[in-house]
């Protein structure tokens, strides 16, 4: 299994627009989340930067940043 290829660095110079990168969500204790495995939920503890977890109704769940799969209702 291979690495993916690093984001190429864009030129000032250069006559096209530089790729949008998307900002880190951040969320706040009490926040109620949708993950796309395990459904709704509602964060009950931070780690700042590194993960949130998650209240599930039937599990908790700790999730790992950059946070694709979850996003904030």
């Amino acid at each position: 299994m291979t690495k993916p290829a690093a984001p190429k660095r864009h030129l000032p110079t250069s006559p096209f627009k530089a790729p949008v990168i998307p900002a880190p969500k951040h969320f706040s204790v009490g926040d109620q989340v949708t993950h796309d495995m395990y459904g709704l939920g509602r964060v009950i503890s931070i780690e700042d930067g590194i993960a949130v977890l998650v209240d599930f109704g039937s599990a908790q769940k700790r999730i790992l940043s950059p946070y694709s799969k979850m996003t904030k209702l």
